[in-house]
């Protein structure tokens, strides 16, 4: 019986291709999108899910209220790994953990690479897979070094690399006492080296190890088997106020987040981590499920649509002794053999257009074949495929009567509401809601994309100090200058895109006990900040410590500060930091934006006193080659700072990167909403092939009675323009809805307007319009004798 199945399968996909390769078509797409989306889900729900202690593993994160809010981040004093490690018997082992970068140098191979201080005890908690060497020990001596497979391969080539020294920053020897497994892509961790933090210490770079006031590194703990996170929770809730009695800090709290959290749970409200990267796979999963169900609802209806056909062969079935569970086998049956076969082009597919995928997302995903568990998913994912794209059209065909089709009176329902209709329209609320989706995203962007940020973009870049950048600035800057490829320099506390400071506890003129909770970014440069940025000075001048040696205590203010502080005459004002240090201020500039793009510009202060300038901002001469400029900066720098790679950003590129997150989902938004229309429009164009052919001897008769071309290409489009209207309808306040709550999410956010939902709909009836137009117009060109022949 199995075999018949097969073999009535087969014959009607050959005596109906144009139809079965629409089926096999729409659902090999629909398919294909969906094992991509799976794949990207399935990576984002496993990011540091991997580790073997992953239930017991902890970020410590620090929650304070300021200005009414309250804030949440994943930064800690630096003395709370040891308090926790000490005094609660609950925690296993706690460890400190800070990106750095160092120049790695083995003989004449130099290499600039991000790297990681770490406690000894961070091996343990997050068991990175080993190599070589001990997870334990490899950390607990100074001057030790882990290494990643692909740095050591890089630093050593095929030596052995255990024992072996390696030079940091052209300074100290380092031994290798441990090699990684390059860390894999579901990962939150970016490092290609460990330190221990003894080398933070002998740097004398933690100069508030002991203050907790300051969060100013990661924190990890790992609780006992049979520690309570919630009670551990409670316990060391207020443990920062324990040492902080007044000012920064002293109302501040820390609690735990998962692991495990981590990645999905980074929106803070109210001091909770309540969403972010979640709502994205949440949102990636309702779309693959309606892709694979527009799929789904192009077989329905195109299977019932041919029902004319099919119930004859249903009936003769009936009359020689099948029964309804025997017929029903036999659609199903079909249903998976098409299914099958459209899985199988959707993972060629999928091959195909992964490594495009990839560069979209920014993340390289992995299809194993060889997995046993993959084609397990495989099989119940067409099964599943199947049953959904088959239920309908099996139990609709089957439940045909023997008597009326085999006298030619087989169903045609002209009612208002069909099921066929129903479907119809459901694919296309979809379609319509995801197109009004993406050009609502795309509009956000463009939004704030068009946000005056504050400063000169044009040219204008920023290179970290490294090496013996420091020592030699002044005659860098000075050839520089003199150059003629550039037009100004300026050393930074932080690159102008991000900040890297916040501190509370600022006193000015008048100022409040509540004004000391207030927080300030904190941003420091030494000369000629205004001229190189091309921020815009208000009041006052430009920092200056060359020619006024006393900036070393003055200050700019952004215009956001000199409203938080009440400042009426702001220059000549003395404001005192936390440290009790007198500062004055110098000049006054117009806000611009550091932080995110869709947020209020927050209050600054721009101090001349520096602990170091690790940033230097430089502008190139916009009237000069760029390609002659920078290899005129590039080798400046390489004649004082000869061991390092000169490595730099364009302002404008890091500013722009800012958005990618929603570039990221406007595109795939784009991406799945072209696969959605074309499914639907696979669909249309089936139905509308099945409709005149299903009509002709009607039409035939219009067009005797008088009918026009055009008359009877409009009725036949018209029934479907009326369909997606009525989508249009439909989508429109849902996606409204949905786009709304996906706006609030940023402070600074577009306006829905009703011409973006106009916009959809008239791309969806345009699209819908062409994709009939071919099928309505050759029935109606149709010569009537032919369909009238018989009658």
């Amino acid at each position: 019986m199995l075999r018949n199945f097969f073999k009535v399968s087969f014959r009607n996909l050959r005596r109906n291709p144009v139809f079965s390769s629409i089926n096999i078509l729409g659902l090999t797409i629909g398919m294909a999108a969906a094992l991509l989306i799976g794949l990207w889900i399935r990576n984002e729900l496993s990011v540091d899910r991997w580790f073997a202690n992953k239930d017991r593993i902890y970020q410590m994160y620090s929650r304070e209220k300021s200005d009414g809010a309250v804030n949440a981040w994943g930064r800690t004093p630096s003395p709370l790994a040891a308090e926790l490690k000490t005094n609660y018997p609950e925690v296993e082992d706690a460890s400190r953990f800070r990106v750095v970068y160092f120049l790695m140098t083995k003989e004449e191979k130099h290499l600039n690479v991000q790297g990681a201080f770490a406690d000894s005890g961070f091996l343990s908690i997050l068991n990175f897979p080993f190599l070589a060497g001990n997870a334990r020990t490899a950390l607990n001596r100074p001057h030790t070094i882990v290494l990643t497979r692909h740095l050591a391969k890089s630093l050593f080539g095929n030596e052995d690399p255990m024992g072996k020294t390696v030079r940091i920053d052209s300074a100290d020897q380092f031994t290798v006492t441990g090699i990684l497994k390059d860390l894999p892509a579901n990962t939150e961790f970016s490092f290609e080296y460990l330190l221990p933090w003894s080398y933070v210490d002998q740097l004398g770079w933690d100069v508030v190890g002991g203050n907790w006031q300051f969060t100013n590194l990661v924190t990890y703990v790992l609780l006992k088997p049979d520690a309570s996170a919630s009670d551990f929770s409670g316990k060391v809730r207020h443990i920062v106020r324990r040492h902080v009695t007044e000012g920064q800090g002293a109302d501040r709290e820390v609690f735990l987040q998962p692991i495990t959290r981590v990645h999905l749970y980074s929106r803070v409200e109210n001091g909770a981590l309540v969403g972010g990267r979640v709502g994205t796979v949440r949102l990636f999963i309702l779309i693959a499920s309606f892709i694979l169900l527009i799929a789904c609802i192009n077989f329905m209806n195109l299977s019932t649509a041919r029902s004319e056909r099919r119930a004859r062969e249903v009936g003769i079935r009936k009359v020689v002794g099948a029964i309804r569970s025997s017929l029903v086998a036999q659609f199903i049956g079909e249903s998976i053999l098409l299914a099958t076969i459209a899985f199988v082009l959707a993972l060629g597919m999928v091959r195909l257009g992964l490594g495009a995928f990839d560069q979209v997302i920014g993340i390289p995903l992995t299809l194993d074949l060889s997995s046993p568990g993959f084609w397990l998913f495989a099989a119940g994912f067409i099964l599943l495929t199947a049953i959904l794209a088959g239920s309908y059209p099996a139990f609709f065909l089957s439940s045909a009567r023997p008597v009326k089709v085999l006298k030619g009176a087989v169903r045609r329902s002209n009612t208002l509401v069909t099921p066929r209709k129903v479907l119809v329209v459901l694919q296309f609320t979809f379609a319509i809601a995801l197109i009004t989706s993406t050009l609502i995203v795309e509009d956000q962007l463009r939004f704030a994309r068009n946000r005056d940020n504050g400063y000169n973009m044009n040219r204008l870049a920023f290179t970290f100090v490294q090496g013996d950048v420091l020592p030699h600035y002044e005659s860098i800057r000075n050839e520089l200058l003199h150059s003629g490829a550039v037009v100004g320099v300026t050393r930074t506390f932080s690159p102008l895109t991000r900040v890297w400071g916040q501190i509370a506890g600022y006193a000015w003129p008048r100022s409040t006990e509540a004004d000391k909770r207030r927080y300030f970014l904190q941003y420091e440069a030494d000369a000629d900040f205004v001229r190189t940025t091309g921020t815009h000075l208000l009041q006052g001048r430009d920092l200056d410590l060359r020619q006024y040696p006393t900036d070393s205590l003055g200050v700019l203010l952004n215009e956001t500060a000199v409203r938080t502080m009440r400042l009426d005459h702001p220059i000549g004002a003395v404001v005192t930091n936390p440290q009790g240090i007198h500062f004055h201020v110098v000049g006054v500039i117009r806000d611009f934006i550091i932080e995110s793009p869709y947020d209020p510009v927050q209050p600054m202060v721009i101090a001349g006193l520096s602990t170091g300038y690790p940033v230097i901002h430089f502008r190139l001469d916009p009237n000069r080659p760029l390609s002659n400029e920078m290899a005129t900066v590039e080798g400046i720098f390489k004649r004082y700072n000869p061991q390092y790679a000169f490595e730099w950003n364009f302002v404008d590129d890091a500013y722009n990167s800012k958005f990618r997150a929603e570039q990221q989902e406007g595109t795939l938004g784009i991406l799945f909403a072209v696969l959605t229309i074309f499914i639907s429009c696979l669909g249309l164009f089936g139905l509308s092939a099945a409709m005149a052919e299903n009509r002709t001897r009607e039409i035939g008769i219009r067009k005797v009675l008088g009918a026009s071309v055009s008359g009877i290409t409009l009725m036949i489009s018209g029934e479907f323009v009326r369909l997606v209207g009525i989508a249009l309808v439909i989508a429109t306040p849902i996606s409204w809805i949905a786009m709304n709550g996906w706006l609030e999410g940023f402070n600074y956010r577009t306006h829905i307007t009703v011409g973006i939902f106009a916009l959809a709909g008239l791309l969806a009836i345009a699209i819908a319009l062409l994709t009939v137009g071919y099928q309505s117009i050759r029935a109606a060109l149709a010569n009537p004798v032919n369909s009238l022949r018989s009658e």
